[in-house]
């Protein structure tokens, strides 16, 4: 159960409500932690431009691999809710339920390239708090990305950071579409950090 009460539909004001519908349309479910965001109304449309600054489509680096930082990233944060929500994101963007559910293995896993590891276990040590993100990690990462690159990456991971402790601290009830998603086609092939 939420340790903060969302607001109801009813009390959103019209241009959040529009906003939620467009994030509903794009998603395929209501995120619940709108609902709280709606608290702080400045923050909805602050936090969907810089959703579309990280997950834009003219991105350096692939989509697909966005998306996979940001679930290690999570997963690694220990946030239940965006971990269900980026394997969600994930799925929706095409990467198949095999390699999410090995990204926890990105070092060993025979489906990732060198330049997908150095990106995901950047995730990974970021993730952690503290950060335990190294000059090394740096290092691997520059061998396949521009500078330019790995700032893009780390916005991804900074953005989850925010949300992995917005959606933690309040405890923001997870919705079925992301959960399903995560227990039905994730986990049972997966060995994760959890």
């Amino acid at each position: 159960m939420s340790r903060l009460a969302p607001l109801t539909e009813a009390e959103l004001p019209a241009e959040i409500r529009e906003l939620m519908s467009s994030g509903h349309a794009r998603m395929g479910f209501r995120a619940n932690d709108g609902l709280t965001f709606a608290r702080v109304p400045a923050m909805i449309p602050g936090l969907m431009q810089l959703v579309a600054a990280v997950y834009g489509p003219k991105g350096l680096t692939p989509l697909p691999l966005r998306k996979l930082v940001a679930y290690v990233t999570s997963t690694a944060a220990g946030c239940i809710y965006c971990r269900s929500h980026t394997a969600h994101g994930a799925f929706r963007e095409g990467v198949a339920p095999e390699k999410i559910a090995a990204a926890w293995d990105y070092d060993t896993s025979p489906l990732f390239t060198p330049a997908e590891r150095a990106a995901l276990r950047l995730a990974h040590h970021a993730g952690f708090g503290p950060v335990q993100v190294t000059d090394d990690d740096f290092a691997a990462l520059r061998v396949h990305f521009s500078s330019d690159a790995i700032a893009e990456l780390v916005a991804v991971i900074a953005l989850f950071g925010f949300l992995n402790k917005w959606n933690a601290v309040i405890a923001t009830d997870l919705e079925d579409t992301p959960m399903a998603i995560l227990r039905e086609k994730i986990e049972p092939l997966a060995r994760t950090a959890d």
